[in-house]
């Protein structure tokens, strides 16, 4: 059994702290100041989102370059596809700019109307180059149509310049002029343009005046080629029976030549003989057929 130490042998600190229970919870430091363990920054509001009026600026342009197009009749076909993309484009910005997205809503509509603008143009520019290719088309056939017309005409009038004798041709100046078809014709013993063994044959040419004034001809010599197409030689004899046709004929008058010429034997089974009452203003006209 132990026994308890006096009063005068405990230790002070023994006396002074009572005795505590085991299982008694510790006493805890006192608290201790708490600073935050992450930095916290003032809020701001959220940046507002930017307009977007890139379609309506779009559209400006693209209706600006389809109406300068449009002015141009030749680039008429380059003008509808930025026209049209301008009205697409405005209608996209005038959409956003009612939903509250974009803030040129003029622009845009801008853009609209001067697309429509650029289509009208456009359109106009096409009717125009179809009008106008149509109208070159038909002036080119009716060119086409009147040169060959005017060759027609000019082949029916070589044809008519070219006749038989006996047959009658009337000039623009209204002379009517008749070749009868060649005659033997016998020169006296003083001839020129004659040559011996040759063949010569008298020409008749008749030009009546069908005209109602009197009219002069300045050409009243005819040419005589032979069957080979060499000119015939002028027979001039004594005998005075060539006559040259000269000076006016008279309104409804007529007027008679007569000429001679030489043919060379193998060259006189056919004749053809030119006449033209005036040379430097109508062609000749052409009879010919047997000798």
């Amino acid at each position: 059994m132990t026994t308890p130490p006096p009063p005068g042998d405990q230790n002070p600190e023994d006396q002074q702290s009572p005795a505590r229970d085991p299982w008694e919870p510790r006493p805890t430091a006192p608290a201790t100041t708490q600073y935050p363990t992450t930095t916290q920054w003032p809020s701001y509001p959220a940046p507002a989102p930017q307009p977007r009026n890139a379609m309506g600026v779009t559209a400006l342009v693209l209706g600006i370059v389809g109406v300068a197009l449009g002015l141009v009749v030749v680039l008429f076909w380059m003008s509808w596809l930025p026209a049209l993309l301008a009205v697409v484009f405005g209608f996209v910005g005038l959409s956003h700019a009612r939903k509250g997205l974009a803030t040129n809503k003029a622009m845009a509509l801008t853009g609209v109307v001067l697309g429509a603008v650029g289509l009208l143009f456009s359109v106009g520019g096409g009717v125009l180059a179809v009008v106008m290719v149509k109208d070159a088309t038909d002036e080119a056939r009716a060119s086409e149509a009147s040169e060959a017309a005017a060759e027609k005409a000019a082949e029916a009038k070589e044809k008519a310049r070219h006749l038989a004798f006996g047959e009658s041709y009337t000039f623009e100046n209204g002379l009517k002029v008749t070749v009868a078809k060649p005659e033997p014709f016998v020169p006296d013993e003083f001839v020129l343009g004659h040559a011996k063994g040759n063949k010569a044959v008298q020409v008749t040419v008749t030009v009546v005046n069908t005209s109602k004034k009197r009219i002069p001809v300045e050409t009243g010599l005819p040419s005589v080629n032979d069957a080979a197409g060499a000119s015939a030689e002028l027979v001039i004899d004594g005998s005075g029976r060539q006559k040259v046709i000269t000076g006016y004929v008279l309104p409804g008058r007529q007027a008679i030549g007569k000429y001679a010429f030489s043919l060379p034997p193998d060259a006189a089974d056919s004749v053809e003989v030119e006449f033209t009452p005036d040379a430097k203003l109508w062609a000749d006209a052409y009879w010919s057929g047997p000798n």
